[in-house]
Order: C-alpha cells, then structure tokens, then sequence
C-alpha cells in the first residue's frame, strides 16, 4: 500500500508506521538447458548475415527461453495458424463443415505454391481441401478463400484472443502484396488478381519493378521508393502481420494443451501441421530422430520463419516443447534457412527435448 493511501485511511494528523522495503528476494535459477541454447544461438547469429529471433517453451514444466522473441517478427504465412483455428472453430459451431463447398472466385487468386490454382474461377473447394493446402503446401490462394468465407475481422479476433496481444494485425495475401507494392506507389493498391499473378512471374528486383510500372501506367521515377527492397522493408515497418515470438509461442501452447479447439479441432490441426511440406531445412532438419514437429512455415522478402510444436518421445512419455524462430536482413534465402536449421540443431543440442517433466505436473498426475 502506498504511503499516502495508508495515512489516509489512518486518519488526518495520526502517525503511521511506513512500511518497510522488503526484496523481492532470490529469482529463480535459470533451467539449465538455457545456458547452453543461448551460447549456440549467439554463435548462429553471429555468423547469420541479418538477425534471428527464437523462442522456446517446455510446456510440460512450463520453462521458456527468449531470444529477441520481444520483439516484433513479420511471420508471412505463420498467420495461416489462427486463420485455420478460425475455421475449425466455425466448423465446431456447426456453422461450417469439412465437405463443406466454396466457390473460387477470380479475385481470389495469388500467387504461390499449393495447387489452388490449377481450378478454374467458379469450381466449388471443400473446406478439408482448402486446409490441406493452406497448411501442408502454404498455399495463398486457399488462405484468402477461407478468409473470405469466415471473415479477416473473425481472424483478427480469434489472434487477438490466442495470441493475448492487441497488436497483430492480419490482411489477405493478396493484400500483403498490394501493401508491399503500394510503398512504391499508391496506385498498387488496385491490382486486381490476374495483376498480381504477372507480377509473380517477373523476377525479383529491377524486373518487377519495370512491370510494376507498366501495369500502373506509370514510369519506375515516380516511384516513391528506389527499389524492391526498400518496398518490402517499408511495408515491415507497419507491422501488419507481424508479432512477438513469445505472444506466437504462447498461441501454440494453448493450441497444444487443447484449449484453442475441442479435442477434434485440436487433433486434425495438429495432424496438417505435423504434414507440412515447406521448411524440411529448416527447424526440423536440426531436430533429433524421433521427434514429431507440427509446424507452419513463412517467407516472404528477406524473411522466413518456423514456428511449432516439437512432441519428443521420452521414456515412455511424450515431451512437448514450442520452438518459434525467424530469421529477417539475409538477401538469400537459402542463408535464412541454414539459421532456422543452427535453431533446431541448437535446440536439439540444448537438452530441452529430452527433458522430462515430473510426475505430478503432468496433468494426468503421477503415474
């Protein structure tokens, strides 16, 4: 209680004894897995020609580790996460099915892997199709679909709540794209679809740029920007899309522990993302045989993350440990990847996997 308040409450004039300062005293050591993660993670980074951010949780004994995972991390397709839940949550509404049918409009179309777009605008998608590919192959196009059918302020909503932070913001893919290229020039934020597929097929740099310029009627010197470059990293200052390691991590503990989804929701997206196709070099190229890691990948310009949930068998029992890791500033993507690989190998190397948790914390008690 605050002095003041205390004299108050004492009556005017009446002497009070002030409190005395009491310490907080001793913090709690450090698990001893840290230690060891923390020296190989300084090491990959400094030998990474950007930066990296990790974070790590032991769920079962509820030990976490940050490594620049305060800080905000542009997580490009990682947002397919809370739009998945979104779904699913509708679907144990009854709002929504598994074979329930959309149809692909011609506005839906970005570009990227999966094979959404290999169907023809007006062909109806069930739902489980949709997911597979948003999930397992990071198809965009699936993702703005789904988007559309449960609403982007529905996807913000449920990120919000899970993440336990007001500060991500989600868009479409196709928005993603119409932002980034609108730090170039405002007119960007009218390309249609088909746009921003002939966008695609040019390549990265100079020759995206000229295109850009032809499609906007405009000439690259009334860009507002001088590159490509200088565009993406403008649009990752608005941090849109993007959040802190340790709020994503701390989605994926409520995810794992079952209090995302029903038990169902919570089995099937955990199936797709233990299926996913993307990033075999990163984060589960450094994990141990054995290890099951259900996962989403990102990448985008100069950026690309790894973001899930390791389940390591352990004598008899099953260890679950977050592991959510991005790497941003490396003009290779390849480079970006063999960090996000240094991430699993460090944190293989570190113990945390193995690391058992006592009987009596596991929820079922001790056995």
């Amino acid at each position: 209680m605050r002095p003041l308040l205390l004299a108050l409450l004492l009556g005017a004039g009446q002497a009070a004894a002030l409190p005395v300062p009491t310490s907080p005293g001793p913090r709690p050591p450090e698990p001893p897995w840290t230690e060891p993660l923390r020296t190989r993670l300084e090491a990959a980074d400094a030998r990474f020609p950007g930066e990296i951010g990790v974070y790590v949780q032991h769920l079962g004994r509820d030990e976490s580790f940050s490594f620049r995972a305060e800080e905000s991390w542009y997580l490009a397709s990682g947002i397919k996460v809370p739009v998945a839940i979104t779904v699913l949550r509708r679907i144990e509404r009854g709002e929504l099915a598994l074979d329930t049918r959309i149809r692909l409009r011609a506005e839906d179309f970005v570009d990227g892997a999966g094979h959404t777009n290999s169907h023809p605008a007006g062909t109806p998608l069930r739902v489980d199709y949709l997911l597979e590919q948003m999930l397992v192959y990071s198809d965009n196009t699936a993702t703005d679909v789904l988007i559309r059918r449960v609403g982007v302020d529905a996807v913000n909503a449920v990120a919000t709540e899970l993440l336990a932070s007001d500060d991500l913001v989600i868009t479409t893919l196709a928005d993603v794209r119409r932002r980034a290229y609108g730090m170039l020039h405002p007119g960007a934020a009218g390309l249609g679809a088909q746009d921003l597929l002939t966008l695609r097929r040019a390549a990265a740099g100079p020759a995206r740029v000229r295109r850009l310029a032809a499609l906007l009627e405009v000439t690259p010197g009334d860009f507002l920007l001088p590159d490509l470059d200088s565009a993406f990293e403008a649009y990752y200052q608005t941090n849109v899309n993007a959040a802190s390691l340790r709020d994503f991590g701390h989605m994926l503990a409520t995810l794992s522990d079952g209090l995302a989804l029903g038990p169902e929701g919570t089995a099937y997206l955990l199936d797709l993302m233990s299926r996913v196709k993307t990033g075999a070099r990163r984060i589960k190229a450094g994990l141990p045989p054995g290890a099951v890691f259900a996962h989403k990948t990102g990448t985008q310009h100069r950026r690309a993350c790894d973001l899930g949930i390791v389940s390591m068998p352990v004598e008899g029992d099953v260890e679950r440990v977050v592991v959510a890791a991005c790497a941003r500033g490396a003009a290779s993507n390849a480079a970006s990847e063999r960090a996000l690989r240094e991430v699993g190998a460090a944190v293989t190397a570190s113990g945390v996997l193995t690391r058992r948790t006592p009987a009596a914390m596991r929820p079922w008690g001790p056995r």
